[in-house]
């Protein structure tokens, strides 16, 4: 596919394009049983799904006897981490190493506001005690996910590190190098409801975060009021800009290797020159490059690229991508594994109102109010006056007994 694109259509084009990504089927109907039968069912229900759909080959652990037949026992995780290829190993590292460092910088510290009526309020913020990190295994292991979450989830000061994944040895080497505490063999939307609803041998978490299928997508939103979720994964999406100078060949490259995520993945190349659009994925030739990001802006694509000096120069004005890279060496796949960013990101235009998995998906902020009495004796009034106009008089005399003059 090829268009045309000015500043005026941008949203139109941007529409357009987006519509040729697949939406998938619904499988609401499907998880609402997984998630019910769980819920009644607990261990027995996840262990006749793990039978039915679990990932093939994985050397599953999801039938052992005993009293925690999914979690994988910390020896196998020091088995498959010593056995790991040694190249595999250091490029985990390496991974895990940038991701730390980029995550740890995102960390707030807490911050004290003393109001003028003397009160003070403390923003705290404070992780949560149990997360949960997915990886998926359908075509193939994904320790690069593994890092992503368990990495991020260790920089924000969670307590209790748990991995939910098929028992590949790629994938339990990834989990004992990331520190995680626990690992269990189960997927699916099964090991979602399992994880958000505790069974007998899996206590439930706070926060699950990760990428997964159609069911673990559903599962996930099915279930966003019991359990935080970092957000619901489509399928994955490129967006190149290239002008004067940016290299052809290797956008290529990039919109093929993003391409092989799966059938359902978009991927487009915008320029005002034609000669620069490769013929992978579809193209759209723009009057100019304000049409160029205009059009990226409309799109909010989960990946974004800036190629040759002039679209390097809009950098600064993107407002709306989940993970911008700029230059021509700054191909999106070594964000999706080595960069040090995030590779789990807002797709389907989220990056319009949401953000890449970062410590604050494992984090909550909490305010400390302190009031000392001649603070209350102040407040007291204002709040008594719109405590009396919602109708609240319990609240009214709650604030009245805090006056100075009314202590008993």
């Amino acid at each position: 596919m090829r268009r045309s694109c000015t500043v005026a259509d941008a949203a139109a084009v941007a529409a357009e394009v987006r519509a040729l990504a697949p939406t998938g089927e619904s499988v609401a109907e499907a998880v609402r049983e997984i998630v019910e039968r769980v819920r009644t069912g607990g261990d027995a229900a996840v262990a006749e799904y793990e039978r039915r759909f679990g990932a093939q080959g994985s050397d599953p652990l999801g039938g052992a006897e005993g009293s925690d037949p999914f979690r994988v026992p910390p020896e196998a995780l020091a088995a498959a981490l010593s056995g790991l290829d040694s190249a595999v190993r250091a490029g985990l590292e390496v991974a895990a190493a940038n991701v730390e460092a980029v995550a740890a910088a995102g960390l707030d510290a807490e911050s004290l506001v003393v109001l003028e009526q003397g009160q003070s309020v403390r923003l705290r913020e404070v992780p949560v005690a149990r997360a949960a990190v997915y990886a998926p295994g359908g075509r193939a292991p994904y320790p690069s996910s593994v890092v992503m979450g368990a990495v991020t989830a260790r920089a924000a000061g969670v307590d209790t590190v748990v991995v939910a994944a098929p028992a590949h040895p790629v994938i339990l080497a990834a989990a004992a190098l990331c520190g995680a505490d626990e690992v269990y063999a189960m997927g699916g939307a099964q090991a979602i409801a399992a994880l958000a609803l505790g069974t007998e041998s899996v206590p439930r978490v706070d926060v699950i975060v990760g990428p997964g299928n159609l069911y673990v997508q559903e599962a996930k939103r099915q279930l966003s009021g019991v359990v935080g979720i970092d957000g619901f994964a489509g399928p994955s999406d490129l967006c190149v800009i290239l002008s004067a100078g940016g290299e052809p060949a290797w956008a290529a490259a990039d919109l093929r290797a993003q391409a092989e995520h799966g059938p359902d993945s978009l991927v487009v190349a915008v320029s005002d020159e034609p000669d620069l659009l490769p013929a992978e994925g579809v193209g759209v030739l723009a009057e100019d490059l304000e049409a160029a990001l205009a059009f990226a802006e409309a799109l909010a694509p989960e990946h974004l690229q800036l190629m040759g000096a002039e679209a390097e120069a809009l950098a600064p004005r993107v407002r709306r991508a989940g993970c911008l890279f700029v230059g021509n060496h700054s191909g999106t796949a070594f964000g999706d594994y080595v960069a040090g960013s995030n590779h789990t990101l807002p797709t389907e235009g989220a990056a319009r109102f949401a953000s890449g998995l970062n410590t604050r998906h494992f984090r909550r902020r909490m305010a400390e109010v302190r009031i000392p009495g001649a603070a209350a004796d102040r407040l007291a009034p204002a709040g008594e006056a719109l405590a009396g106009a919602e109708g609240f008089d319990a609240h009214a005399a709650s604030l009245e007994a805090r006056r100075e003059n009314r202590r008993p």
